[in-house]
């Protein structure tokens, strides 16, 4: 468990960095459409950093629960996010990694997905 909250405590301070990175060093050099393309980006990584802590520290989740869901949206911050960073950023193309935005983005609907199943029986059960 600790392990998932160090990394996203990790994912939280990158979010932090990222967005003051591109409220004030991007302004300049990025488009506004590119910009907000990175803002969403940002956005996306600390909503999900914030589930995760919540995840995490919920007692309704078992263990194995916890890392399935924290691995999703890892991966999902990291496909999706992490796209973003990379066509705004650098000189890589949308067109070279057209798949791996909504990749990410599959990710974060499985995680949810799951939680709506772990919390449907759950209730079930009650």
């Amino acid at each position: 468990m600790f392990k998932n909250l160090i990394i996203t405590c990790f994912l939280g301070l990158t979010a932090i960095i990222l967005g003051a990175f591109g409220a004030h060093a991007l302004k300049e050099i990025l488009s506004v459409e590119q910009l907000n393309s990175f803002e969403t980006a940002v956005r996306y990584q600390m909503y999900h950093v914030i589930v995760l802590l919540i995840v995490n520290l919920f007692d309704g989740f078992t263990t194995k629960q916890k890392n399935t869901i924290s691995i999703l949206f890892f991966i999902a911050i990291l496909l999706f996010s992490g796209s973003i960073y990379l066509i705004q950023l650098t000189q890589i193309t949308a067109k070279l990694i057209w798949f791996i935005t909504p990749l990410g983005g599959l990710f974060f609907i499985i995680g949810w997905l799951l939680m709506i199943v772990i919390f449907a029986k759950k209730m079930n059960k009650n």
